[in-house]
């Protein structure tokens, strides 16, 4: 096996290192220097802040955050599934009622722990 010179990928990589530096170089002396006490203070599309960043969300959030992502991702493997039916027969068709089968079996798993109940239980 014949590889060609190396030289050619040298010379860019130090062109791309020369015209990094010189950017960086540039942008250091030809850069503003000045400390006023706006310049240091954080703001979003020009408009000042007014609250905290920390910001505690209920758990609720997350809940819903984390079946999105599941039942999303469980979508596109249905979605590949179907795109290729005719190729994977009767085979296929059994796998993918085991797969649904196992989805609704975990999604009345936790609708029996209560994961999907948000509001108060009422005791009877």
């Amino acid at each position: 096996m014949q590889s060609g010179p190396l030289w050619p990928l040298a010379v860019y990589f130090a062109a791309v290192l020369i015209l990094v530096g010189g950017m960086v170089a540039l942008s250091y002396v030809l850069g503003q220097r000045h400390s006023q006490r706006a310049t240091v203070e954080p703001y979003e599309s020009g408009i000042r802040v007014t609250g905290s960043a920390r910001l505690r969300f209920d758990v609720k959030y997350y809940l819903v955050a984390m079946f999105f992502v599941i039942f999303d991702l469980e979508t596109v493997f249905i979605v590949a599934w179907a795109i290729a039916f005719r190729e994977l027969g009767w085979a296929g068709y059994i796998e993918i009622l085991i797969f649904i089968g196992v989805l609704v079996a975990a999604l009345i798993y936790l609708w029996r722990l209560g994961a999907l109940d948000w509001g108060t239980r009422v005791k009877r």
